[in-house]
């Protein structure tokens, strides 16, 4: 059994049911088909959680399937934002308290709203990180949107 992380604790506490799964991290192969293909689950269901700063709004995370690529507009849009850029990678960890392939859309450092796109809110089950490198955590739709208290919305093209 993996090492509960602080992602992890927070559904435990909410009582939110979910599941730890432990694959090999791989820094080269193309993130989300190889956390399918090592998980079992098709690449639709595994989520990315990128982090984002609008120019308004401040700090925000996307959560989108990893196959996707975010919809920077759709999500400044519905952030009420004129404009949203990535996080440069220097920041992520003194913000969040996570590195780049183990962003979780709980437990951050910093609290920040969470976008998770819309297809994810109603799946059985989806993937994301639970915190770490080779860590995920799979949970439903539903509960995803608990848990972080995301807003749903088309951000993804």
């Amino acid at each position: 059994m993996p090492r509960k992380t602080i992602a992890a604790r927070l559904l435990d506490r909410m009582r939110i049911p979910y599941e730890l799964r432990a694959y090999d991290f791989d820094p080269e192969a193309p993130a989300g088909v190889h956390v399918a293909c090592a998980l079992g689950l098709p690449p639709e269901h595994v989520y990315k959680t990128l982090v984002l700063r609008g120019d308004r709004t401040g700090l925000l995370m996307a959560c989108l399937a990893a196959s996707a690529e975010l919809d920077l507009k759709a999500l400044a849009a519905v952030s009420g934002d004129r404009r949203v850029e990535m996080l440069p990678m220097a920041e992520l960890q003194p913000l969040t308290g996570y590195v780049r392939g183990g962003v979780s859309p709980l437990g951050s450092r910093r609290r920040m709203p969470v976008y998770l796109d819309a297809p994810g809110a109603s799946l059985p089950q989806v993937s994301v990180s639970a915190g770490q490198r080779g860590l995920q955590m799979l949970l439903s739709g539903p509960d995803l949107i608990r848990a972080t208290s995301a807003a749903v919305a088309a951000i993804a093209r």
